[in-house]
């Protein structure tokens, strides 16, 4: 199946920017050229999350592994163009399924563990899927058993789920010898198609409803180089992925870059702090991702190093809300580890800021380079790759001065094609000439003689409008990151009949700390922030609530406090 007009496919691939290599292939080279290089490595404690032994794989190991189980597959009924939702931690069978069911030509629609029978039955009615695959122990819950409701009348595959009766243990599963023939038979006469769909991931998009986004090897592999360039990943180095390997981050950052750099992939689930530094040293990383209130926290808390090997560790990726400074440099300084900044969504659009583009650690926690304008040449090839533009949400003026906040348009070969089944929401996010509305707010940035990069302002949807004055909640987000007596904190935008929305923070106070709401407007009024943008309100939480991708979910501090007191009374007009 193929959702990217064929004129599109010609171009790209004329242009060198989209080519033949799919899973099957990366992984067929990978173990021909390296067979005995360690290549997949689960989680230390796997067992404690998901059962079974903790794996270490080499890259023959996985070959042999991934044809046996996309054998298992075919013989029990699945099928190219077939769907399957794939429910699992970041254990070795994740990365498995995945090859398996590509090199089936089956399409693969990941969801991350924390979903429940609600989303898998909207996602099932959107999808139709043919198969469910889970397993049958996620710290103690059978989650096969538990959300096979949700698929009736699918093939359902768990590892070891004791109480989903109708469930092919895909573990266990031996094909006969019919069925293997019958599976040669396939492999002889299948061929993967890089322009084919390979997965169909969920994003609430720009649109705010959950949606699908298909996207073919070919989209990944594009993706992939923008991510790869920045982290200056060689061939056979050590990448360590905390995060859920569902979407983007995941799967662009690290699968994908997995098989090209024919690396070693070590899984982690979920984030544990202990066993994510125990990784970093015993398996010599070169490469891995984080929070960023996670490299602020470690930052302040120099214990937590101490003891460390981080030698070998030359950049870690972070994103999702703008960079402290003081971080990126603290690192460099103290550790000779260069801080990524990424930028991007499951619809493709991808910024990267690293020391090779933006060397300066005090622009590259808030600035990217404006790839894609003419006149610019940057190090990643990403930047050669896609076209970007800025325009006022409302009049689709362009917007080329700087300092004017506009949404951002993106367009080229890392963009997905459009939502799955949804073509009013389709109509909405592409504009006539085909650029992606991204739904996120920048302004273009730098020296006054040279504006070369863009700013993140906020999300279209994020934006607090007081008074008829728009708040970034990001940016004063990133200047709390610094505050000395709080752990987290993030701010927004709290409805008032007068003036629309006043400014709210919510903070978590490190322990041992008090904070009040004057140490916090002071805090912001040294930073020389508008007076108009101090919050007025603050309330106490235990820890924010955050998505798989660690991203505040302001939706949820809004509702949490729009019948709560905030803990410090707001300050007068």
């Amino acid at each position: 199946m193929q959702t990217t007009p064929q004129t599109l496919i010609d171009e790209y691939t004329a242009r060198g920017w989209w080519g033949r290599e799919t899973l099957d292939s990366l992984l067929h080279r990978a173990v021909a050229e390296c067979p005995e290089r360690p290549a997949l490595i689960d989680p230390p404690n796997r067992p404690d999350i998901a059962g079974g032994d903790a794996l270490r794989l080499t890259w023959a190991e996985t070959g042999a592994r991934v044809d046996g189980l996309a054998a298992a597959l075919h013989a029990t009924g699945l099928r190219a163009d077939d769907i399957a939702v794939v429910q699992l931690p970041n254990i070795a069978e994740l990365a498995l399924a995945y090859l398996a069911l590509a090199r089936l030509g089956a399409i693969v629609s990941p969801v991350p563990v924390q979903y429940g029978p609600h989303e898998l039955k909207k996602i099932q009615s959107e999808l139709s899927a043919r198969a469910f695959l889970s397993l049958g122990s996620l710290k103690g819950r059978d989650l096969l058993a538990e959300h096979a409701d949700a698929f009736p009348g699918c093939l359902l595959y768990g590892l070891a789920s004791p109480s989903a009766a109708d469930a092919i243990d895909i573990g266990a599963y031996v094909p006969g010898t019919a069925q293997r023939e019958a599976w040669l038979d396939h492999r002889q006469a299948f061929a993967p198609d890089a322009n084919d769909i390979f997965t169909i991931c969920w994003t609430s998009g720009t649109t705010g409803t959950p949606k699908g986004v298909p996207r073919s090897a070919n989209h990944w592999l594009a993706i992939s180089r923008a991510s790869g360039d920045l982290a200056g990943l060689q061939d056979g180095d050590a990448l360590l992925n905390p995060f859920p390997m569902v979407n983007m981050g995941g799967l662009g950052g690290f699968f994908f870059n997995w098989l090209t750099y024919r690396a070693t992939l070590v899984l982690h689930h979920p984030l544990d702090l202990e066993v994510y530094l125990r990784q970093l040293q015993a398996e010599k990383i070169n490469y891995t991702i984080a929070p960023p209130a996670l490299l602020n926290m470690l930052l302040r808390e120099e214990r937590l190093l101490a003891g460390i090997d981080l030698t070998h560790l030359r950049a870690i990726g972070s994103g999702s809300a703008p960079l402290a400074p003081w971080m990126i440099r603290g690192y460099e300084e103290k550790h000779g580890i260069a801080i990524l900044n990424n930028f991007g969504s499951n619809e493709g659009m991808c910024l990267a800021s690293g020391p090779r583009d933006v060397p300066d650690p005090a622009l590259r926690g808030e600035l990217f380079p404006r790839f894609g304008v003419a006149g610019y040449e940057w190090s990643n090839r990403a930047a050669a790759m896609i076209s970007t533009r800025l325009i006022e949400p409302e009049t689709g003026a362009r917007i080329e001065e700087p300092g004017v906040p506009g949404e951002l348009l993106f367009k080229g070969p890392t963009i997905f094609d459009g939502y799955w089944k949804a073509p009013r929401a389709n109509a909405e996010v592409f504009t006539w000439d085909g650029y992606f509305r991204t739904g996120d707010l920048f302004e273009i940035a730098g020296p006054a003689d040279d504006p070369r990069y863009y700013r993140f302002v906020g999300r279209r949807k994020d934006i607090i409008v007081r008074g008829g004055m728009n708040v970034s909640p990001a940016e004063l987000d990133t200047l709390l990151a610094g505050h000395p007596d709080l752990a987290d904190a993030a701010v927004f935008g709290a409805p008032d009949p007068v003036l629309g929305e006043r400014i709210a923070v919510a903070v978590v106070v490190k322990p041992g700390h008090r904070v009040v709401l004057d140490d916090i407007v002071a805090f912001l009024q040294e930073k020389g922030v508008a007076v108009f943008k101090l919050p007025e309100m603050m309330h106490v939480f235990p820890e924010l609530p955050r998505n798989a991708l660690e991203k505040v979910l302001r939706h949820e501090l809004v509702a949490a406090t729009s019948s709560a007191t905030a803990t410090t009374p707001a300050p007068a007009e």
